[in-house]
């Protein structure tokens, strides 16, 4: 895949959300529920715009969507916004893909006057990978709560302040 010939939008189609699932559920790391949340979260977008507070960048070549991120301000806070999900169909992982979509999620967080970026995962095996990526965003680990998904399943919640 050249990453020359990607390209990028921030608006949702009516095709996005069975497309999501599919992206989503083709990473292997996504119960049944999660899946279904993933999907919900762009229809909710094309039922009720930017009321819904959530954003999306999606990214695609040959009007295939290859991967995407979704976001939104933190009610209740001042400028701090959450990365929802960011995923890339699972035969592209690795291509910098994903970095480029959180550069670009950055980029509108900032242009929305966001000042910090959290992104939450599973502290499961599984999500090693994750984690890296997150640090190799320029992500810190700013906290873990116990046991959080479920028994064994903590919760990792990274930070990155925004210059």
């Amino acid at each position: 895949m050249d990453l020359n010939q990607i390209t990028y939008r921030d608006q949702v189609r009516e095709t996005d959300p069975a497309d999501v699932r599919r992206i989503v559920e083709s990473t292997g790391f996504f119960h049944a529920a999660e899946i279904e949340i993933a999907e919900e979260l762009v229809q909710e977008r094309l039922a009720k715009g930017l009321a819904s507070g959530y954003y999306f960048v999606f990214a695609e070549a040959d009007n295939r969507l290859l991967g995407y991120a979704c976001f939104g301000p933190i009610p209740c806070t001042i400028n701090r916004y959450d990365v929802y999900w960011i995923a890339i169909r699972n035969d592209l992982r690795g291509l910098g893909l994903g970095k480029e979509l959180m550069a670009r999620v950055e980029k509108q967080i900032k242009a929305l006057a966001g000042e910090r970026v959290y992104v939450e995962t599973s502290g499961r095996d599984l999500y090693k990978p994750t984690h890296i990526f997150y640090k190799n965003c320029g992500y810190g680990q700013e906290a873990v709560i116990k046991d959080f998904y479920s028994p064994g399943d903590d919760k990792i919640l990274f930070l990155k302040i925004l210059d």
